[in-house]
């Protein structure tokens, strides 16, 4: 890229988040004073709010890059991460966000320390900024890095080294996305979150299109033949024993890493506990799950179109989908394109960095450090906090350059550290009354060594390793520790039964549609799945298989029928439901 086009590109880059920038300085002016508006948007987030912030939030460069590595480098199997998560979606949806929104909870460590103890609190909050600062902030600048850098070559503009690129872009983007998140608080990031969402799902679905025409020589239709056609086996997500995502995985550890993802992680949940009413946080959430189920077409079909293209010559897979921008993407629009990469890392690392401040300052120190602290001295503190977490993750991520295996798969298998302990103690402590703080203190501790051992410790301190694929891992730890946790409920049960308390800021009222929407959302998981397979698109000989119409008729059949249901039987009872819980907590809270 010449100097001229690298200095327009940057030009309107700037211009496109400027106005980003403004438009959300807008709608944002004098809401951030207290802390409910800093931390919680003044729970005033609509659900189209809610549903780009959390898109934003979870599709990051680190999705674009890694995603489109993993299909480049073998097949589709790695959209189980993000299709599946519609299960997780619906629970939180239809199940937690109602508990939670009755509970007015902050953090997901407060609910934690209401539930059980202070104690349980402290080590989730730990945990959880392990997680952060070690694995999910770092990968989340690392990724952008690598765009950046081969969409402008910088150690060749600059004359530096590839690894001082790595470091300079980290630092610089990692400086103005801190900006934003520390000075503007949860609305700045949300609005900020959807706008720049729109921009992905624009560039999202152009680099796909851009990648047909080119396969085809011109001819969209001819590209898309040509990857349904030839190596065809590209296109399948249902993965084998030695593919790194196992298709029995999605009925297993899947399940429970993406619930943690979608229903106990603070960064994502920070979003939905700001909704204006229990509705408008539902239809955000079901809402995020139909986003979710476009990934598949642009973060991994584009590393499909990049294997044909150049075939498997990149020395790192996480090199495919930038040098597919670098090459396909009109000069005029590689501004837009960096502005919506940029948003997109922003998004991700304001979020992360945002929650990470919120649990500092509402869960370590107001009631450790300071509890009369006042909504003034709990923002300052948390800004401090977000200065501190963001220059340690600037030091952290160019580690990542030493990762030989893709970024994607290093980073799921890291987040098993902090993901099922959450999990398992946030599920036990919603579904039993008696199961002690103990428990919870026992299962954090105890997960951390076993995952270890398990995954990495037993080739580094033994020499041999165990040949069970991580998510399974995570299943299993998952039931061995609710095991523990019930095992020592009932040695040791708490002497009063845990009461949960009415405490709702605003309208628990159920969105009418939520069920029938799931039925939808469900149906279109299924439907995906078919698609990616040996009986839609990887079929060996042909376009699709003989059976795959016939499949999809019956899928649809099943569908037609169970949204019927909803509207008609289902609906009514989820409501009877929620509004029994209801009764439950208000008598609960006048006991109390």
């Amino acid at each position: 890229m010449g100097m001229s086009n690298v200095l327009f590109t940057l030009l309107s880059c700037m211009f496109f988040m400027g106005l980003v920038a403004w438009f959300s300085y807008l709608k944002t002016r004098g809401e951030v004073n207290d802390s409910t508006g800093y931390f919680l948007a003044g729970r005033g987030l609509t659900g189209m709010f809610i549903a780009g912030s959390l898109l934003l939030t979870n599709l990051s460069a680190e999705q674009l890059v890694g995603l489109n590595g993993a299909s480049y480098g073998k097949n589709m199997t790695n959209m189980a991460w993000e299709v599946t998560a519609a299960f997780a979606i619906t629970i939180m949806a239809l199940y937690l966000l109602p508990k939670y929104l009755g509970g007015a909870f902050t953090t997901l460590p407060e609910f934690l320390s209401t539930r059980y103890d202070e104690g349980v609190r402290r080590y989730t909050v730990i945990l959880f900024m392990l997680g952060y600062i070690l694995v999910t902030i770092p990968s989340t600048l690392y990724s952008g890095a690598l765009a950046i850098l081969k969409l402008f070559d910088v150690p060749e503009l600059l004359g530096i080294s590839y690894g001082q690129s790595v470091w300079l872009i980290i630092w610089v983007v990692g400086i103005i996305g801190a900006i934003y998140a520390i000075f503007g608080g949860l609305k700045a990031v949300a609005v900020s979150d959807t706008i720049n969402g729109i921009g992905l799902l624009v560039i999202g679905m152009l680099i796909p299109i851009l990648g047909f025409i080119a396969l085809g020589n011109g001819s969209m239709v001819e590209g898309m033949k040509t990857i349904a056609l030839t190596h065809p086996e590209k296109l399948n997500a249902i993965g084998g024993s030695d593919d790194s995502v196992p298709f029995g995985t999605i009925f297993t550890g899947m399940i429970f890493a993406n619930l943690f993802y979608w229903g106990t992680n603070q960064y994502v949940i920070q979003r939905t506990l700001g909704a204006k009413s229990l509705s408008e946080g539902q239809k955000g959430v079901l809402y995020s799950g139909f986003f979710k189920l476009a990934i598949p077409l642009f973060m991994m079909i584009p590393g499909v179109i990049a294997f044909h293209l150049y075939g498997g010559n990149f020395e790192s897979v996480d090199l495919a989908y930038p040098a597919l921008v670098a090459d396909l993407l009109p000069t005029y629009m590689s501004g837009f394109f960096l502005a919506v990469l940029l948003g997109a890392v922003f998004s991700s690392f304001n979020s992360l960095l945002n929650s990470a401040a919120t649990m500092f300052a509402l869960d370590i120190y107001k009631p450790t450090m300071n509890p009369n602290a006042t909504d003034a001295q709990l923002i300052k503190i948390s800004k401090i906090f977000g200065v501190l977490i963001a220059l340690v993750s600037f030091c952290v991520s160019p580690l990542l350059m030493e990762a030989s295996t893709g970024l994607w798969d290093l980073i799921r298998r890291f987040t098993g550290f902090f993901n099922i302990p959450i999990i398992t103690i946030v599920m036990v402590g919603l579904l039993s009354k008696r199961v002690p703080a103990l428990a919870a203190k026992v299962v954090v501790i105890f997960h951390v060594i076993t995952y270890y051992m398990l995954v990495w410790g037993t080739n580094h301190l033994f020499g041999f390793t165990i040949d069970l694929n991580f998510i399974h891992i995570y299943a299993i730890l998952f039931f061995v520790e609710v095991g523990i946790m019930l095992l020592i409920g009932n040695v040791k049960p708490l002497k009063t039964p845990y009461v949960y308390k009415k405490n709702a800021q605003v309208e628990l009222a159920p969105w009418k549609y939520s069920l029938l929407t799931t039925v939808i959302l469900l149906t279109l998981v299924v439907m995906t799945y078919v698609v990616f397979s040996p009986i839609g698109l990887a079929y060996e000989t042909a376009i699709v298989s003989p059976y795959f119409w016939p499949i999809m008729g019956v899928v649809l059949l099943v569908s037609i029928i169970m949204s019927y249901l909803s509207m008609k039987v289902w609906n009514k009872k989820y409501e009877n439901y929620l509004d029994k819980k209801q009764e439950e907590l208000i008598n609960n809270k006048k006991s109390a």
